[in-house]
């Protein structure tokens, strides 16, 4: 009698893991809301090229043959949606994205890894605090608090600067057609011609500062103005921007 010895096979493996993606909550009438995304891509062209889109229902709640002419008119905009938060038990048709179980905000703690193309040279570690200290046991250790990266080298157009953990300093120049986005405020020493958004994980207490204001477009938690609807008075001029009862100021800085 003979015996087969057993194939090995390799074992596969299964790992969760945790993302940060863009959120879009659609509003009634949304023939508006299209127009305004329109206005915001259109000031902002490739602002959502690559990134993950989760289209939030709970506000619009469509019936599931209007969701599907949404995400198509999405799609044409270059808006590719990942998934979708629909609370409730609304069955979806298997080409539509899947209902997004359990989504959680995402704070400035959350890790997010940006995608290092065409980004440019930044400068010092991020430094921990709050580490344990000798004694302590781990659930006495304190969070870690939001890091700054400072970026020493002018920002060219095309380029891209994306962090999730807290404040961006650039020492030079933010060119057109470039763009900031950071969990905490933004500090530009130079001319801001580029888009700047802060905040952008809901800290509305976040800021935007800049030398010299020739900026594409500025948003705080979500919160945007263009340079078209900005006061002219505020070109080329020293500014910050901030919110103010859910009303985006910008505003002379000395």
């Amino acid at each position: 009698m003979t015996f087969a010895a057993p194939v090995e096979t390799k074992s596969i493996r299964f790992r969760a893991r945790s993302f940060v993606a863009f959120t879009l909550t659609p509003e009634a009438p949304l023939s508006e809301w299209l127009e305004s995304l329109d206005r915001w891509i259109g000031n902002s062209p490739g602002y959502f090229a690559g990134r993950p889109v989760v289209l939030n229902l709970n506000t619009l709640k469509p019936e599931v043959g209007e969701i599907e002419a949404l995400v198509a008119e999405l799609g044409l905009r270059g808006i590719r949606i990942y998934a979708i938060e629909l609370d409730g038990s609304t069955a979806l048709e298997a080409n539509l994205p899947p209902v997004l179980i359990g989504a959680k905000e995402a704070t400035a703690g959350l890790l997010m890894q940006a995608d290092a193309k065409g980004r440019p040279e930044a400068t010092g570690k991020p430094e921990e605090a709050g580490r344990a200290e000798q004694g302590k046991q781990p659930e006495d250790r304190q969070p870690d608090a939001p890091a700054t990266l400072m970026v020493k080298t002018p920002i060219r157009s095309g380029q891209s600067v994306f962090h999730a953990h807290g404040d961006v300093i650039v020492l030079g120049s933010v060119a057109s057609g470039s763009e900031i986005v950071a969990a905490g405020s933004i500090h530009v020493y130079g001319t801001l011609r580029g888009r700047a958004s802060a905040g952008v994980l809901g800290h509305s207490a976040a800021r935007i500062f800049c030398r010299k204001n020739e900026a594409e477009l500025l948003s705080v938690d979500g919160w945007y103005c263009t340079a078209e609807e900005m006061e002219p008075s505020l070109r080329g001029k020293a500014v910050q921007a901030f919110l103010e009862k859910d009303t985006l100021r910008i505003a002379p800085f000395s």
